[in-house]
């Protein structure tokens, strides 16, 4: 048998009473959050492992015998986690009074055209940083070169710049003729791998 548990059944299956918030101002407590960090295991505690730490020490699992066991194990948690949320909550009041039309046009132009551009068009930002790093020139390659899978040169020296999942596909490097250099997306820009 297969089926589905919405978290609104399970609340209700666990006897928890759902907290109903005001239109939009969850996503803004969860935003505030994510800046503040109010909830990360330093302040509130690691939860996987309080929570099986309370079925073991007690004989009636209820939400409010966890609440109760919870506090005494992180007295102040609560209080210290509304602090942080709190404190992003005043810095988002601040940032909402500066957006006004003009800053969101602008931000929607940043998104489509220079992160896009940036986000699509990767391959030359990493050759012209290799070309710095080996302080030697960069060229970008001809049609014909690209028709190769040569996305530029470094020096003398034939790249080809994939992403890291590339690597799965079974091309070798040496069959080809050019050097490799695998990529990988992350949260803050790339991690760049050189087959050299």
């Amino acid at each position: 048998m297969k089926f589905n548990l919405k978290n609104e059944r399970i609340s209700i299956l666990n006897g928890v009473k759902k907290t109903e918030f005001p239109k939009y101002t969850s996503q803004l407590m969860n935003l505030a959050n994510q800046n503040g960090q109010g909830t990360r295991p330093k302040v509130v505690g690691q939860m996987s492992e309080l929570f099986p730490q309370f079925l073991e020490a007690t004989t009636e699992v209820t939400a409010r015998n966890w609440a109760t066991w919870y506090k005494s194990k992180k007295p102040g948690a609560i209080d210290a986690a509304t602090e942080k949320v709190s404190e992003q909550i005043d810095n988002l009041k601040q940032a909402l009074a500066l957006v006004d039309k003009n800053l969101v046009r602008s931000w929607i132009k940043d998104l489509l055209i220079a992160k896009t551009y940036n986000g699509m068009h990767v391959q030359e930002a990493i050759l012209r940083e290799l070309a710095e790093r080996k302080k030697l020139p960069f060229r970008r390659s001809t049609p014909e070169e690209e028709s190769q899978g040569i996305d530029g040169y470094v020096g003398e020296t034939a790249y080809s710049v994939k992403p890291d999942t590339y690597k799965t596909m079974g091309r070798l490097p040496e069959s080809i003729g050019y050097t490799m250099i695998y990529y990988k997306k992350t949260k803050t820009g790339l991690k760049i791998e050189v087959d050299e």
